[in-house]
């Protein structure tokens, strides 16, 4: 066994649940590596496509995912994804080829830590075949318990050492609880008390506290609402009212903006979920809790912050909660659901309302559902439509606002949740841009539903730029669900609701192929979501 199958196999032992890449020569012992050790291994078309299964997999799996490169072209070509993955501080390991230390002229020599620090990642380095488990298991730790995407770097000249005799690998844990100070918990506790329409913001960070998240907000009188990234957290919760920001519906954004307590549980408070801090109300006080204190207060000013992980922070208020006798009673809200707010139906003349198609798709889609979303104009109908059963049905790979990554996170949210019904909301340019990724979700045989809301242009642009020149972003109209034929999957073009019957056919045929849903929709007017960003 060379360094290379050493640094896979060593990866598979300590717990890396799938890999995901395009093989090379650089990268093709250590991916083998991977698969000898029992690591599932996804073939991709693209990096860019691969890195985005990696992270989508990782999110949805609670498991550390691998993306194997090769050294130079393969990690640029990955980059876009990666950035992603470090930003929304996924646990992935970005098992990197690297040129080796004389090779100075090579054409794919690059720096490649410098390119991991640039975009997030924390760069580690294989270097030796004395140190190659050591190196490896540092990485992984780094994943694991700082929840960073980690950029491994196993040079050329490395990999082809002799590997030595075998080390045992540690157990490596979870990240540790960090519980608040006495102190924090106590004035927490008073800003508590003292509330009477306190609302619960909890963001990525609370993925795992829905309980006790829900416990506190019992006793304390709070409704509860997540950001987008979080989004089925409280989903069957009557005292939930979904998702805080650009997302929120009507109902949603006037409760929100009512309370006096805004607390952020693992949340950022960024612009997206305050709305540029117009959901926060005058006289609201605004609470921060988060394992960083450098996040706290880093988006908007706060009146308190907390350092503390969501679940030990939540059970040790509530105790405290529970010794004063405080208890505050509630009332559960009207549907804050976008699915009951009325509205002017702009379906005709060959266009469906993207409202009443997705609402439409909502009632035919399995309740068991995974929903990943690219990004643009149309974003918001699938993201704020389309139910999901719990945080584990939703995966948002936004972090970096990049349109094209969404057939990637789809296949990767997938493989992770073969359990449920894969589904992606995507425009008709993110379609585009990622298609080559089409091919491997009908080699693997996913069952994925493609709905493509297809403006034949850059929608944002289109809305929020005035009477600017649109040449640039308008296109002509294809046929994408002949495209997806072509590729293997079922397709059908719709333009009304009774074109949706055939959704309902293949829901109930044997799901062997995707299906690619090409919807012609109608103009919108520009989403609701984005005009307060581009107005701000």
């Amino acid at each position: 066994m060379n360094v290379a199958e050493l640094v896979g196999r060593t990866l598979s032992e300590l717990g890396v649940g799938a890999a995901f890449g395009v093989v090379g020569s650089g990268n093709f012992e250590a991916t083998n590596g991977l698969r000898a050790g029992g690591v599932p291994f996804v073939a991709a078309r693209h990096e860019g496509g691969a890195a985005s299964m990696a992270d989508a997999y990782a999110r949805m799996s609670g498991r550390v995912s691998a993306l194997s490169l090769h050294q130079g072209v393969g990690l640029t070509n990955a980059l876009t994804g990666i950035t992603e993955a470090a930003k929304s501080r996924t646990s992935m390991i970005v098992l990197t080829a690297d040129t080796a230390a004389s090779s100075v002229l090579s054409n794919f020599r690059i720096d490649q830590d410098a390119l991991g620090t640039a975009v997030g990642a924390v760069p580690e380095r294989v270097h030796g075949a004395g140190t190659a488990v050591a190196d490896t298991v540092r990485a992984y730790r780094t994943a694991v318990q700082q929840r960073r995407t980690v950029l491994l770097n196993l040079p050329l000249d490395v990999q082809a050492q002799e590997a030595p005799e075998a080390t045992p690998v540690p157990e490596i844990p979870g990240p540790a609880p960090v519980r608040p100070s006495h102190e924090a918990v106590a004035k927490l506790a008073d800003l508590l008390v003292e509330a009477r329409r306190p609302v619960f913001v909890a963001g990525r960070g609370a993925r795992a506290g829905s309980t006790p998240l829900k416990e506190l907000a019992e006793v304390s009188g709070a409704l509860l609402s997540t950001s987008a990234v979080a989004h089925g957290l409280f989903h069957d919760d009557a005292f939930s009212l979904g998702i805080s920001g650009g997302f929120s519906s009507p109902r949603t954004a006037d409760l929100i903006r009512n309370a006096d307590l805004v607390i952020g549980w693992g949340c950022a408070l960024n612009m997206w979920t305050t709305r540029h801090g117009t959901l926060l109300g005058a006289e609201a006080r605004l609470v921060q809790v988060d394992v960083e204190q450098g996040l706290l207060g880093a988006h908007r000013p706060i009146d308190l912050g907390v350092v503390g992980d969501v679940t030990s922070t939540a059970v040790d208020v509530h105790a405290e909660l529970k010794r004063r006798g405080h208890r505050m009673s509630r009332e559960a809200p009207e549907s804050t659901r976008w699915n009951d707010v009325p509205y002017n139906d702009l379906s005709g003349d060959g266009r469906i309302d993207p409202r009443t198609l997705s609402r439409r798709l909502d009632e035919i889609l399995p309740a068991e559902r995974v929903v990943s979303i690219d990004s643009g104009n149309f974003m918001g109908y699938p993201s704020a439509y389309l139910s999901v059963p719990d945080e584990n049905g939703f995966c948002f790979t936004q972090a970096f606002q990049c349109v094209g990554l969404g057939m990637g996170t789809a296949i990767g949210a997938a493989l992770a949740r073969p359990d449920r019904l894969p589904v992606l909301g995507v425009g008709d340019g993110g379609f585009h841009m990622a298609i080559s990724e089409l091919e491997t979700a009908v080699r693997l045989r996913i069952p994925l539903v493609v709905i493509v809301y297809n403006d034949a242009a850059y929608g944002a642009e289109i809305h929020h730029f005035g009477d600017a020149d649109m040449t640039t972003v308008r296109f002509p109209d294809t046929d994408i669900a002949a495209i997806g034929r072509g590729f293997g999957c079922d397709g059908v073009t719709v333009r009304s609701v009774e074109d949706l019957g055939a959704v309902t056919e293949w829901l109930g045929g044997p799901r062997d192929a995707p299906l690619v849903i090409d919807a012609k929709i109608a103009d919108d007017g520009g989403s609701w979501w984005l005009a307060e960003a581009f107005r701000h």
